[in-house]
C-alpha cells in the first residue's frame, strides 16, 4: 500500500478536485480547528441533558448500552466514549488504531484518497472515527453502535471508519450521525471502509438525524470475499439541507452477496443525491439495491448501479418513489451487463397515494391523517432479510416516531 507521506502528496494534489456527481461545496467556510470534550465513563453517558439523549436515540445510540455489544461515540472531533463489551469484537478510534501496523494494510486501500476534494479533506485534517473489528470466527451477540455527533456551529467533521469481518465472522452494526438540539449549521466529511471476509457476515444500519442546515458528504467502499454477505442499510427521515452519498460495493469472492437497502423522507428546501453501486465480479455473486424515497417538498435523485461482469450472476434492483407534497424525485435506475449470461432487472416507480386508498381506510374509521400515515408507513416498509431483531425494532422505531414530520 502507499506509504502515509504518499497518501498525503496525493491528497494535497486533490484539495480542489470537484465531486463526479453532484452539488460541490465550498469548503473554505466552516472550521476544522480541533474541539476538545472530555471523555465520559459509562455512568455519565447517562447524565446526558434530556434533549441530547433524545436526538442520540432518534440516531440510534441508547445512552444505557443495553443489548449493544459496544459503543463508540465521537463529539465534535473529541472520541468520548469507546469500548467494546464482547470479546472478539474490537472497537477502537482510527486515530489510536494507525498506531498498529495491520490497521495500516486497510485505511485507504478502497477509497481512493485523492477521488475528490471531501476525500482528501479528510485525509489532511483528519479528526477521528472508529475501526470496528470482528476477530476470525466471532459473531457479535448484540449489534456495536457508533454515533458521531456534532455540536459546534459552523464545525468541518472529517472521519475516517474502517469496519472489519474476519473470516467466519458475523458482525452487526448500528451507526448514527446527529447534530446537538442548538446547531444549525455545519458539514460532515466521511469515509469509511468495509472488508468482509471470506464467509463473513456484517450488516450496517446507517441512521441520520442532522439539523436543516447540515451538508453531508460521506464516501464509502464495501469489499465482500468468497461466501461473505453484506447488509448495508440507511435511515434517513429528518430534515438537512444536502446529502451526497454513493456507496460502492465489489463483490470479488464466488457466492458473495451485496443487499443495498435506504428509506429516505425529503423535507422542504432539502436536496438528496443518493444511491448505490455493486459490481458483481466473480461466479455465484448475488446483489440486491432496493429504495424507498418520500418527498416531501425536497429533490431527490435515486441512483442505482448494477454491474455483471462474469456469467451466473444476479442482481436486481428496485426503486419507488411517493410524492407527497410537491418536490422531485428523480430515479435513475443503471444495469450494465458485460458478459452473456448476466441475470439482472430493476423496477423503478414514482407516484402520489391514490385517493381511493384514503377513502377506503376512512370508510372502515380512520381520520384522514390516520389513513395517510397507515398508507405512508406500508410503503416505507422494506423487508429486510437477515436483519436481527433489535436493528429491524429500531428502524421501525425511527420511521414510526418520524411520521408526524414526514406527512
Amino acid at each position: 500500500m502507499p506509504g502515509l507521506e504518499e497518501l498525503r502528496k496525493r491528497a494535497l494534489n486533490a484539495v480542489d478536485k470537484k465531486p463526479a456527481i453532484g452539488t460541490d461545496i465550498d469548503l473554505s467556510g466552516f472550521d476544522i480547528a480541533p474541539v476538545i470534550h472530555s471523555y465520559l465513563a459509562d455512568e455519565d453517558l447517562c447524565e446526558l441533558p434530556n434533549a441530547e439523549q433524545k436526538r442520540l436515540i432518534m440516531a440510534g445510540l441508547d445512552v444505557n448500552q443495553k443489548e449493544r455489544a459496544g459503543t463508540f461515540f465521537q463529539k465534535d472531533t473529541s472520541v468520548i466514549h469507546c469500548h467494546s463489551a464482547q470479546e472478539g469484537i474490537q472497537v477502537l478510534p482510527i486515530r489510536e488504531a494507525l498506531k498498529q501496523e495491520w490497521v495500516k494494510e486497510y485505511y485507504w486501500k478502497l477509497v481512493p484518497v485523492d477521488m475528490d476534494k471531501f476525500t482528501a479533506a479528510v485525509e489532511l485534517n483528519l479528526h477521528d472515527g472508529y475501526v470496528i473489528r470482528a476477530l476470525p470466527g466471532s459473531k457479535s451477540i448484540y449489534p456495536v453502535q457508533a454515533c458521531l455527533y456534532l455540536d459546534k456551529e459552523g464545525l468541518q467533521q472529517n472521519v475516517h471508519n474502517l469496519i472489519i469481518a474476519e473470516e467466519g465472522s458475523e458482525l452487526h452494526i448500528i451507526t448514527g450521525c446527529s447534530t446537538s438540539p442548538h446547531m444549525k449549521r455545519g458539514i460532515h466529511v466521511g469515509i469509511s471502509e468495509f472488508f468482509v471476509k471470506k464467509n463473513a457476515k456484517l450488516s450496517f444500519t446507517m441512521i441520520h438525524n442532522w439539523a436543516e442546515d447540515m451538508l453531508v458528504r460521506p464516501r464509502s467502499v464495501a469489499q465482500v470475499e468468497e461466501g461473505g454477505l453484506f447488509l448495508n442499510n440507511y435511515v434517513c427521515m429528518k430534515p438537512v439541507r444536502s446529502i451526497q452519498m454513493y456507496p460502492t460495493c465489489h463483490l470479488v469472492g464466488k457466492d458473495a452477496v451485496a443487499r443495498f437497502y435506504s428509506i429516505v423522507s425529503g423535507s422542504p428546501g432539502a436536496e438528496y443525491d443518493l444511491g448505490g453501486r455493486i459490481f458483481l465480479r466473480e461466479d455465484g455473486t448475488k446483489a440486491e439495491i432496493v429504495a424507498r424515497t418520500i418527498s416531501n417538498g425536497g429533490k431527490i435523485i435515486a441512483r442505482g448501479h448494477l454491474i455483471g461482469e462474469v456469467p451466473g450472476v444476479k442482481a436486481h434492483l428496485e426503486c419507488k418513489g411517493l410524492l407527497l407534497n410537491g418536490g422531485l424525485i428523480h430515479a435513475i435506475p443503471e444495469l450494465e451487463g458485460r458478459v452473456d449470461g448476466v441475470e439482472m432487472s430493476h423496477e423503478a416507480a414514482v407516484g402520489k397515494i391514490a385517493q381511493e386508498e384514503i377513502n377506503y381506510l376512512m370508510s372502515r374509521g380512520l381520520g384522514e391523517e390516520e389513513a395517510t400515515s397507515t398508507i405512508v408507513r406500508g410503503f416505507l416498509n422494506v423487508d429486510i432479510p437477515g436483519l436481527p431483531p433489535q436493528l429491524r425494532a429500531e428502524i421501525d422505531r425511527v420511521i414510526e416516531e418520524s411520521d408526524k414530520d414526514v406527512i
